[in-house]
């Protein structure tokens, strides 16, 4: 993520993710062009508006009922002008869901960390060759 881009989530209410996007050091002209999308397929009814007041864009993004499930759901959100991705956001749904998120972050958090380790042995490994 570009640090001279920051997506920021203000809340979750009546079905819609409101987000707030500040470019730092941004030309005059300079629009997001949001995208987001749920299982790769893009979500309709996305609002993206200036608030110069701010100096930040409004971002809002509607939660199609056809997408609530049980499981976790994520949306991501990127910029195509900019091919990057700002942020995502996901809704978890089930009854025993959520001892099982807990279990499963917990296991990749540490396959993660394994992973990091790894690749920085790599790293030096054959910078020193």
């Amino acid at each position: 993520m570009s640090e001279s881009i920051v997506l920021t989530k203000l809340r979750l209410v009546e079905g819609v993710w409101h987000g707030s996007l500040k470019h730092h050091g941004r030309e005059a002209d300079w629009k997001p062009n949001i995208e987001v999308t749920h299982l790769d397929f893009p979500v309709d009814g996305v609002v993206v508006e200036e608030d110069r007041v701010d100096e930040t864009w409004r971002v809002s993004v509607p939660i199609p009922s056809d997408r609530i499930a049980d499981g976790v759901q994520t949306f991501v959100i990127r910029d195509r002008r900019e091919d990057m991705l700002l942020g995502s956001f996901s809704i978890v749904a089930g009854d025993a869901l959520s001892q099982d998120i807990r279990a499963e972050m917990s296991l990749l958090r540490a396959e993660l960390d394994m992973l990091k380790k790894a690749f920085r042995r790599h790293c030096v490994e054959t910078a020193n060759n």
